[in-house]
C-alpha cells in the first residue's frame, strides 16, 4: 500500500517534470520584447495547486526552475524571475480557489492570479529583475529597452518598457494559462485525485 504522502510527492514530481518539458516550448509575441517568451510551464503548477494544494503549486514552480536551471542563459536571473512570477499567479489563485470551489469561483481567482502576475511582474522588473540583469550580466538598460524599441516603437524608456512590454505579456500570460486551465482541470481532477 502506497502511503498519501508518497502519492502527493510523486504527483508533484510529475507535475514538475511536465512544467519542465513545457517550458523549452517557447512562442514569441508580436509586439513584445524577442525575449519575452510564452510557454505554458505555467499550466501544471496552477493545476497541481488547485488539486493539491497552494505549497504544492509553489514546489512545482521551484522544481520546475530548478531544472531549468542546468540549461540557463541567464545566469538563473531568468529562472528566479520566472520563479517570482509563477508564485504570483499560482497562490492566490489558489488560495482564492480552495475558498470558492465552483465554475465561477475558478474564473475570478484565475482573473485575480492573472492581475497578480501582472503588477508583480511589473514591480518585480522595473525595481530588482532589470537591475539584476544589468548587474550581473553586464547588460545595458539601455540595450534591454533597444529590445522593446525593436518590438514596438512607442518603448522608449524603463517605464514604457514596463507598461508597454512586461505587464502587457505577463496579462496574455496569464489569460493563456487560465483559459487553459479551465479547458483541462476537470479532465485531469479525477486522475490527480486517485489514491
Amino acid at each position: 500500500m502506497i502511503s498519501a504522502n508518497t502519492r502527493y510527492i510523486t504527483k508533484i514530481g510529475i507535475l514538475s517534470a511536465i512544467a519542465v518539458i513545457l517550458m523549452f516550448f517557447e512562442v514569441p509575441l508580436p509586439m513584445m520584447p524577442s525575449f519575452l517568451k510564452l510557454d505554458a510551464s505555467e499550466l501544471p503548477a496552477i493545476i497541481g495547486a488547485f488539486v493539491l494544494g497552494p505549497m504544492a503549486g509553489v514546489a512545482i514552480e521551484l522544481i520546475k526552475n530548478v531544472l531549468h536551471a542546468a540549461n540557463t542563459q541567464t545566469m538563473g536571473i531568468g529562472e528566479i524571475a520566472n520563479f517570482l512570477v509563477g508564485v504570483a499567479f499560482i497562490l492566490p489563485a489558489s488560495y482564492l480557489y480552495r475558498r470558492h470551489k465552483s465554475p465561477t469561483g475558478a474564473v475570478v481567482s484565475l482573473l485575480i492570479g492573472t492581475l497578480s502576475m501582472m503588477f508583480s511582474a511589473s514591480l518585480l522588473n522595473y525595481f530588482i529583475l532589470l537591475p539584476l540583469y544589468q548587474a550581473v550580466l553586464h547588460f545595458p538598460l539601455e540595450q534591454i529597452i533597444n529590445l522593446g524599441t525593436i518590438a514596438n516603437p512607442q518603448i522608449v524608456d524603463l517605464k514604457s518598457f514596463i507598461a508597454l512590454g512586461i505587464a502587457p505579456f505577463n496579462m496574455i500570460k496569464g489569460i493563456a494559462m487560465s483559459l487553459l486551465t479551465l479547458m483541462i482541470y476537470k479532465k485531469l481532477f479525477p486522475v490527480l485525485c486517485e489514491r
